[in-house]
């Protein structure tokens, strides 16, 4: 399939891509493990961060001892970006740079010196098989030299990708925002421009983009705020022709917008420092906006019970907010109030400043960067418990995930902490996975997958191992695609 400008498609190609997209949708379907889940975006259905059903997920496993691991599969370059799942395949996206030097600094530091790598760099997206982990295909996006430096905990590739199972987009900032087929062909990109994302007060201190497109509907939406010039745009999942665009009044931030569809209200709920802000997802006129955020933003909005959770937690200005959905205008609390009409309740302290919360059951769980977990009843803010991780916590960049009535929390360290769902604290396990871990893992029909600084690691417990596909894939304890690449 040849690959489309974007700018201006021919209706013939349009209604031809349609009609492939349904077919593939069909194919999809059909080649998925009965019962398939998905795990579509960053986070999940809506970034939620749950996996529903009954599966059993695995409470304990050793990926050094190879003790319930699936498979792991190496993937090269450097990325933090997550893995989503759909059908019967896992999409991961990269950026191989030719500085065999090139890392991530983990850890608790405060620095904004940004990492200036001028080699070239290959950007690239990658489907692996669920069931086995092998390499089904390894697209290159673009090739050149980053056109903006990265955080020294980022990566030239921090946005997730996004799949409606037939169309995979992917994000890579200043590179363009591409749009696959399951199958790997090459549909539509598109050149989002320059984006200077970084230190408000200093330009040069760039840090990279993170947030991740979604889909919504027909169409991929996606967030840029920039040092000058910040938007949010759609642009049509099958042409990538834009929709519209929306100019916002932003300095740079780094989470991913979720449309919420609540009580009869569809919004599009996006970060900001300026303000938190409503839009109709259809149109991106705005609808509603809410001030008193902290200066960097970077966890997402999530659904909570008849409410919009939206959380930030950098230098002493921690807000958790409850957002009603259906608000119009200026919803700024006045004063030292903590609720209104649109606001159920909210707090000045406790947001976290990189993870994005969980909603989980009735309640919410919130994790601080350095290991510190606290519960909230979501209804009404009320604070149940706050623990550190294991009595020691950590560094924490990846948000939590949940499953099986577990909470799953995955430290930089590579450390991965279980911990039972409630209103008590109890810490079920603590698991090895033996390599640095920045990005949130993917839950799909009772398996984990991780992705860790080298590869893309699946855990399973073993009835869950055997129901991935038709025949039981056997757990492995070397890297399952090493002579398949």
């Amino acid at each position: 399939m040849s690959v489309t400008e974007a700018s201006v498609p021919p209706a013939q190609r349009a209604r031809s891509q349609r009609r492939l997209g349904a077919v593939v949708a069909v194919l999809l379907a059909a080649a998925a493990p009965a019962g398939a889940q998905q795990w579509p975006s960053f986070r999940g259905p809506q970034a939620s961060g749950v996996a529903q059903g009954t599966a059993a997920v695995a409470t304990s496993w050793n990926v050094p001892d190879g003790s319930n691991v699936l498979w792991k599969t190496p993937i090269p370059g450097l990325a933090v970006s997550s893995p989503i799942v759909a059908g019967d395949r896992l999409f991961v996206s990269t950026a191989v740079s030719s500085d065999p030097n090139a890392s991530l600094r983990t850890g608790l530091y405060g620095d904004v010196e940004p990492v200036k790598d001028v080699t070239p760099h290959v950007w690239r997206l990658i489907a692996l098989d669920r069931k086995t982990g092998k390499v089904l295909w390894d697209k290159v996006a673009h090739e050149g030299v980053p056109k903006t430096k990265r955080h020294p905990k980022s990566s030239q590739a921090s946005p997730t990708p996004v799949t409606d199972g037939t169309h995979v987009v992917v994000s890579f900032g200043s590179e363009g925002l591409y749009a696959y087929s399951v199958d790997g062909d090459l549909l539509w990109k598109q050149d989002l421009g320059v984006l200077n994302a970084g230190w408000f007060y200093d330009p040069d201190y760039e840090w990279g983009v993170a947030s991740s497109p979604i889909i919504w509907k027909n169409l991929v939406i996606v967030q840029c705020d920039i040092q000058q010039n910040s938007f949010v745009a759609a642009f049509d999942v099958q042409t990538g022709k834009q929709a519209w665009r929306t100019s916002r009044d932003e300095i740079p931030s780094w989470g991913t917008p979720t449309v919420i569809e609540m009580d009869g209200h569809t919004e599009l709920v996006t970060q900001g420092t300026n303000a938190i802000r409503g839009y109709d997802p259809s149109t991106g006129k705005e609808l509603w906006r809410l001030s008193g955020n902290s200066e960097v933003t970077a966890p997402t909005p999530i659904a909570g019970p008849g409410t919009v959770i939206v959380t930030n937690g950098y230098r002493g200005v921690q807000p958790i907010f409850a957002i009603k959905p259906g608000g119009h205008g200026d919803l700024t609390l006045a004063g030292d109030a903590t609720s209104s009409a649109s606001i159920a309740w909210s707090t000045k302290r406790g947001g976290p400043y990189l993870p994005t919360p969980l909603v989980y059951g009735d309640l919410l769980y919130v994790l601080l960067n350095n290991g510190t977990l606290a519960a909230y009843d979501a209804k009404t803010g009320e604070r149940l418990y706050q623990e550190r991780l294991g009595g020691k916590g950590g560094s924490f960049s990846a948000s939590p995930v949940a499953a099986d009535g577990k909470i799953y929390l995955t430290s930089e360290d590579g450390d991965v902490f279980v911990v039972k769902a409630g209103r008590a604290y109890e810490l079920l396990a603590t698991n090895p996975v033996g390599e640095v871990l920045m990005a949130t893992p993917a839950i799909a029909d009772g398996v984990l997958y991780f992705r860790g600084a080298k590869h893309v690691i699946a855990i399973a417990a073993p009835k869950a191992a055997a129901m991935v596909g038709p025949e039981p894939a056997q757990p492995v304890t070397a890297d399952s695609a090493a002579g398949e690449r």
